[in-house]
């Protein structure tokens, strides 16, 4: 590993909270970018959402923030306000989610913050963007999902629309959020130095996630045309339907199960047009290769049903992991649908750090998903824990804002970091 991150040097103020926002804001961390979280005296909320050991940071925060550092600022104070401009002045990067119009209202639109700091991004995270019929409504996590296109795609024809368990919403906005935050400081280094305003919105996130859904959604040609990959029937539909656990894709593929036939025990598996004589041969020898009911994948489109009990029937000698290593061996695709704590577990996540211990959080250490981007060089060493409520609020006023002790000590007099008393 090289001795600077990629993102070293360039610093981050984010006042991002919940999941969208600190998801992109801890992935620029983990790239070298000093990202300082600046929250309200009261804390990020998920602080305290869901929390696992009372009186500690709850995990809902500690997984999303770490390699961070804290600092509460009042922005409904003019001491508050005359930091949050100090730290304008030095930051990148301005990060934030909050509802439309929120920093308007206290003084904050984008034009003002670009006569601040010229050179600043500021990048927004919405629900349905800063404009647009939607623009107000509100957003969560399965919102987004419910009106980006993956709802109403996910799950079985006959059962209600389904969330899924990947938060594609939020934890993919932020994603996106990222790329446009790269993008930018990229064009700064040759447009003169200028700043600008990059914004992703959650359902426009999930569209594009769902991107497969809708070129399906093109190919029903407003119901003259049918998606044979499908098991079930699709003329006539005028919109891409659910599709339980159809692969979707050129190739087909389904969920498989597996001995001793519990709430897990299966495999997912494509059969490619490639391997089908070796996988029939496996199966049922020569004479399941030679059968005309699966010669070609159009008839194997045609006869899923038949193909997918063959193969049923075959997997129940087998575990999950047993059918994994045997298909593989043969380049089958295949890989077992694994909890949360067989993943945990698995050497191979191990092997690439993506499940991590987290030590020296004074609440204890904790583990939480690794760094998803491996790069040969570019990304900090190690993964810190999350900070404190205001952990870091002095060491930054006198390191990015230059205020010495007599000015830290009159912003603290004059309310700057902390809420008024109430009367």
């Amino acid at each position: 590993m090289g001795t600077r991150a990629a993102l070293s040097g360039v610093r981050v103020l984010d006042m991002t909270h919940v999941q969208a926002g600190p998801t992109a804001s801890q992935l620029l961390a983990w790239l070298g970018a000093d990202v300082i979280k600046l929250e309200p005296p009261n804390g990020d909320i998920t602080r305290q959402q869901l929390r696992h050991i009372q009186g500690v940071d709850s995990l809902y925060f500690t997984m999303l923030n770490s390699n961070k550092r804290s600092i509460t600022v009042n922005m409904k104070s003019k001491a508050g306000s005359q930091v949050f401009e100090e730290l304008i002045r030095n930051c990148d990067v301005l990060m934030e989610n909050f509802g439309p119009g929120v920093l308007e209202r206290l003084g904050y639109s984008y034009e003002t913050i670009n006569s601040i700091n010229p050179a600043i991004i500021v990048a927004s995270i919405k629900g349905f963007g800063s404009s647009g019929p939607y623009a107000d409504y509100k957003a969560y996590e399965p919102i987004a999902q419910a009106m980006g296109g993956s709802m109403s795609t996910t799950g079985f024809p006959e059962n209600p629309p389904t969330i899924t368990g990947s938060q594609v919403g939020d934890t993919g906005t932020g994603l996106h959020l990222v790329i446009g935050i790269c993008a930018a400081l990229y064009q700064r280094t040759h447009n003169g130095n200028k700043g600008q305003y990059v914004e992703t919105a959650m359902q426009e996130s999930v569209m594009n996630l769902c991107r497969v859904k809708f070129r399906d959604h093109s190919r029903l040609m407003g119901g003259k045309a049918e998606l044979t990959e499908y098991s079930r029937p699709t003329m006539g539909l005028t919109a891409t339907p659910r599709a339980g656990n159809d692969s979707g894709g050129g190739q087909l593929g389904n969920c498989i199960p597996c001995k001793p036939h519990g709430l897990n025990d299966y495999v997912y598996m494509v059969v490619q047009e490639a391997i089908w004589p070796t996988l029939a041969r496996i199966m049922g020898g020569e004479e399941l290769v030679n059968d005309e009911r699966f010669s070609k994948i159009g008839e194997r489109r045609k006869n899923q049903a038949e193909l997918w009990k063959i193969i049923s029937d075959f997997a129940a000698s087998y575990t999950k992991f047993e059918l994994t290593a045997l298909f593989n061996e043969k380049d089958i695709p295949c890989g077992p649908v694994l909890t949360t704590e067989e993943i945990a577990n698995d050497a191979h996540i191990a092997h690439r750090n993506m499940w991590v211990r987290v030590e020296g959080h004074p609440g204890g250490d904790y583990f939480t998903v690794g760094m998803p981007i491996k790069m040969s060089e570019g990304t900090v060493e190690k993964i810190l824990p999350a900070p404190l409520l205001g952990e870091h609020t002095d060491e930054v006023l006198k390191e990015v804002c230059g205020f010495d002790d007599a000015t830290v000590v009159k912003l603290k007099e004059q309310g700057a970091f902390t809420n008024p008393r109430k009367k």
